[in-house]
């Protein structure tokens, strides 16, 4: 009897101590990469009412706090400059330690299945360089990875399913290409450890990531359709209760979002639900002027490859862009094929996002990833001379001489395509444009249809040919000069 006495007794105190450990959230585990130079977010779970100590290895400092009635706690440590690997130890009594961490710089990457493709592709859709980043996966030891496990729920999660992992051949090639290939260029060019926390559902609006009340507050739009389950039984929140509540507290500099395919339904609806998401995802972040960089859609044929519910989804990126400060969209005019709707450039999209950041976040510029953008038209006669942001700047640069936009990838002299105008009955015709040398921000155009021009659209179909770039090789921005209400059997296929 009192063997068993002490048998029940030894069983007990290990019950006591088991649940006096720590639990973290899974988005805080060994290996993990922290924002440099910060105060970083801890929290999770202990015995209720405990003090609750942390020691961070890579200053020796032990910070304190205490857990509340449900045994939730929260506190900020302060991190340095990169480096690691170091050690964090929890304890409310009993202790509980993560090492492999790294100091450096977090983004969170998002969106849908252009975000979610692979570097090992979908079935017959490759990602170009595949093999090549996945043999070079080791050259990168300081890249870790953060995939949050899908989940959609009605509710606010806490936690979710996920661990931090290291670039290895197998890792890198299940890593999406574009966040991997952003990573790296960032801790090439930085030369510090770079983590990347991705969340991504293929097929999802952007209403998914947003919360009701940032859908409810959105001006301009349908808010019962905003409201609704899609055709997929996705409703609004339920991407953000599952996969970007639970990693909110998550200190990052900045995020990368690929997305917007699932919102041509509602095309015009477009730019103002994102400025809504990146203000929502900034509140949550604590943080109103977190980078926002958005991967312009690439053109792809849909119901049609004149139609224009892409374009004009791509024109609402553009217009998140310009209402909101630090927001930013890479360009992928010249990275499509009209029946592909994931292309294989995903390194060129990586890169580019990249680009931008080094430039916008990090004070490095020089790589030339903003699109030139429209600027002004001036109609002479039959002609219109167009006046573009961002060219005169790669003007020094400009290898290819008068006709920036003659040379294709693969060095051939073609025309400049992609150009359209209309006159006073706002019917479209195909431009003949040639490049206003000497002055290098000017394009004049013009088509024998049109005698008396009015307006002029540049890339402005689902997929159409265009081909402008400048010497860097960027490609130009699309764009309409015209505010004209698009019908909607200009839109899709009726």
């Amino acid at each position: 009897m009192i063997r068993r006495f002490l048998f029940l007794a030894i069983l007990f105190s290990l019950a006591i101590a088991a649940s006096a450990e720590v639990k973290l959230p899974s988005v805080l585990g060994n290996d993990m990469v922290l924002q440099r130079n910060s105060e970083v977010n801890l929290w999770g779970e202990a015995t209720p009412d405990r003090t609750v100590t942390v020691r961070t290895s890579w200053n020796n400092k032990k910070y304190k706090t205490k857990s509340d009635s449900d045994g939730k706690w929260s506190l900020k440590v302060a991190t340095g400059e990169a480096g690691g690997p170091y050690e964090i130890e929890f304890s409310d009594g009993d202790k509980l330690t993560l090492d492999g961490i790294l100091l450096g710089e977090v983004w969170v990457c998002g969106g849908q299945s252009n975000m979610e493709m692979p570097i090992k592709g979908f079935v017959a859709q490759p990602v170009q360089g595949a093999a090549e980043a996945i043999r070079e996966s080791y050259a990168h030891p300081d890249i870790r990875i953060f995939n949050v496990g899908r989940n959609r729920s009605e509710s606010a999660q806490d936690d979710c399913k996920g661990e931090w992992k290291k670039p290895t051949p197998k890792n890198v090639a299940e890593c999406s290409a574009t966040a991997y290939f952003f990573g790296r260029m960032l801790t090439d060019i930085l030369g510090v450890p770079v983590g990347l926390v991705t969340s991504y559902w293929g097929g999802t609006k952007a209403e998914v990531w947003m919360t009701r009340d940032a859908i409810k507050a959105t001006e301009g739009i349908d808010h019962d359709y905003a409201l609704k389950a899609d055709g997929n039984g996705f409703t609004p929140q339920s991407m953000y209760n599952g996969m970007i509540h639970p990693i909110a507290r998550f200190t990052a500099k900045g995020f990368i979002w690929y997305q917007g395919e699932s919102n041509r339904d509602r095309a015009f609806d477009y730019g103002k639900l994102l400025v809504s998401l990146i203000k929502d995802w900034r509140k949550a972040w604590g943080d109103e002027n977190m980078p926002f960089l958005c991967a312009q859609l690439v053109q792809y044929r849909y119901d049609g490859a004149q139609y224009l519910s892409l374009p004009v989804v791509i024109e609402g990126q553009y217009y998140a862009a310009d209402a909101l400060k630090n927001v930013y969209v890479a360009p992928t005019t010249d990275l499509s094929f009209a029946s592909i709707i994931h292309p294989p450039f995903k390194r060129e999209v990586g890169e580019r996002l990249a680009g931008i950041a080094l430039d916008k976040s990090y004070g490095l510029p020089g790589f030339a990833a903003e699109s030139p953008r429209y600027a002004s038209m001036q109609v002479d006669g039959s002609k219109v001379v167009l006046r573009f942001t961002g060219m005169a700047d790669n003007a020094e640069y400009d290898a290819v001489g008068e006709n920036f936009s003659w040379v294709d990838k693969n060095m051939r002299v073609i025309s400049i395509k992609g150009f359209e105008v209309a006159g006073e009955d706002r019917k479209f015709y195909p431009a003949k444009a040639r490049h206003s040398w000497p002055v290098s921000d000017r394009i004049t155009v013009e088509s024998d249809s049109v005698k008396n021009p009015v307006a002029v659209r540049y890339a402005f179909r689902n997929s159409i040919e265009a081909n402008v770039i400048t010497g860097m090789g960027t490609p130009l921005a699309p764009f309409r000069t015209d505010n004209w209400e698009i019908p909607e059997n200009e839109l899709f296929k009726k």
